[in-house]
């Protein structure tokens, strides 16, 4: 693994990390879902062409969150690197689905989307916004408080 991704990886974690000890304190745990396997959540880090974070900020904001909500992926948070080589052209978010299966039907229906499509087009009239995606699963432990 290369430098880059092992840092942003770590900053991924501990993000993470910070978000679960933040919704633990916050959160009656008595209402959280079992952790019975079923919610999963999706980490997926986007690594933009230079000068776009704040383009890809704008999709989101105005456009990519309400779709999404659109389309039963749950918002947990989204973060940029603090500081590092990647702080200027990383975006770091963590979403939510009721199942593995329903990731892939949330996915396709957004991209789908006639919104999401125009969006999608009309962000990138001066050039492509992102270089790269990476997106990986994760399942909460029986400790987490975020299930």
């Amino acid at each position: 693994m290369n430098m880059r991704k092992r840092f942003v990886s770590m900053v991924a974690f501990s993000l993470v990390l910070a978000s679960g000890i933040f919704v633990g304190v916050t959160m009656d745990t008595t209402d959280a879902a079992p952790a019975d396997g079923a919610r999963i959540y999706e980490m997926r880090t986007y690594t933009c062409n230079e000068g776009k974070l704040e383009d890809l900020h704008a999709r989101f904001a105005n456009h990519t969150n309400a779709l999404f909500v659109k389309h039963n992926m749950t918002l947990i948070g989204y973060w940029t690197p603090h500081d590092g080589d990647t702080k200027d052209n990383t975006l770091i978010y963590v979403i939510g689905h009721e199942s593995r299966d329903a990731a892939k039907e949330n996915w396709r229906n957004f991209i789908a989307d006639p919104v999401w499509k125009e969006a999608y087009a009309a962000s990138r009239a001066d050039g492509p916004i992102v270089a790269g995606i990476e997106s990986v699963f994760m399942d909460p432990t029986d400790y987490s408080p975020l299930r």
